[in-house]
């Protein structure tokens, strides 16, 4: 399949030139999510997968975080092991992980058994610089999935992420609106260094450090931990500080800051004395927003599996991806505004 692959991608590569612009301007096209079908998915993908013309299967490496990480890390794992399958044409190696270390060494493991793809969701956004180069000569290429990393995009082939600083804003421009006199935020933050914890702080620390009336009551990190969050949210309430938002940046971690909440009585919600915020795709998290238990929840789909399939389809078959960046469609769901048809649509 090396062979087969050298020869599709020096055409695909000589395409890209001209197809392929990068950066941060790419976005899916009809990505209106209240047009489309569930975020993450394409129409190339709508058709099942075939194997290889050259009936090789196609073998890869898939790199991914703890599925018990989070909800939405349950689905996004679960998709890619039923898409990357001998029946759809893959031998594939999974490998689940938090810690970015032993991501690279398994990595490297990957690329010395020649997979064809490397499928990569990072638990941490640098560190990649040798797993990247040492790809690159073995002839193993990689696709991003989830998560972004620092590095030059000559190093990937394509990334098929979630826009992490893209919610953030989302999200505080949503909680700006609410026209509070004063922001006493618990910032709740997810794995220290990861492109969703990046994303989901920097857009709060800058209206933080703008705004003279948004403070931060306390700002730690909970790693995606419910349990944790909950510890963190009744520490501030037993030392008796005052504080009417909870950021939070996964759904699981609000979940638990709202235990928090609720054992001590304190109100929570579209008519709540606390506003709460989660992020993913949990279905019971849309539901909490439906009913009006929780205020916001940002979307971010874990449905990538299919995305990569088409991509990986049409390199070995010598094209080059349209876009070298592809953007999941998402947005930020309102207590004021949710429906239940968006609840069926996005929630997982």
């Amino acid at each position: 399949m090396k062979k087969i692959l050298g020869l599709a991608l020096a055409a695909a590569m000589s395409l890209s030139l001209v197809a392929c612009g990068g950066g941060n301007n790419n976005t899916p096209a009809g990505s209106n999510p209240a047009n489309s079908a569930p975020a993450g998915s394409t129409p190339a993908a709508s058709t099942p997968a075939t194997p290889a013309a050259s009936g090789e299967l196609i073998t890869v490496g898939v790199i991914n975080n703890d599925p018990n990480e989070s909800g939405y890390r349950t689905a996004n794992d679960a998709a890619m092991r039923a898409m990357f399958t001998e029946e759809n044409g893959y031998k594939a190696t999974f490998y689940n992980n938090n810690d970015a270390a032993q991501q690279i060494a398994e990595a490297q493991q990957m690329i010395q058994n020649e997979v064809d793809f490397l499928l990569l969701s990072p638990a941490s956004t640098t560190g990649w610089d040798t797993v990247l180069k040492d790809a690159q000569d073995a002839g193993t290429q990689i696709i991003l999935f989830d998560r972004m990393l620092e590095a030059d995009e000559s190093m990937y082939v394509a990334a098929v992420v979630s826009d992490m600083p893209a919610e953030g804003k989302t999200a505080v421009d949503w909680l700006a609106a609410q026209g509070l006199d004063e922001y006493n935020i618990i910032h709740i933050q997810g794995l220290m260094g990861s492109d969703a914890q990046l994303g989901r702080t920097g857009a709060l620390d800058e209206k933080v450090a703008a705004e003279a009336n948004w403070n931060y009551v306390t700002q730690q990190t909970a790693s995606w931990d419910e349990e944790t969050a909950r510890t963190i949210t009744q520490s501030v309430i037993d030392r008796g500080e005052s504080f009417n938002v909870i950021y939070a940046e996964n759904n699981g971690m609000a979940r638990g800051a709202v235990a928090a909440l609720d054992a001590n009585g304190i109100t929570h919600g579209k008519d709540g004395e606390v506003i709460v915020m989660g992020f993913d795709s949990d279905t019971w998290a849309m539901e909490s927003v439906l009913n009006g238990s929780w205020n916001y929840m940002g979307l971010c789909n874990p449905l990538q599996a299919e995305t990569v399939d088409s991509i990986i389809k049409d390199l070995v078959a010598g094209n080059a991806p349209a876009q070298k960046i592809i953007y999941t469609p998402e947005q930020g769901f309102d207590a004021a505004t949710i429906t239940q048809a968006d609840v069926d649509t996005y929630g997982t």
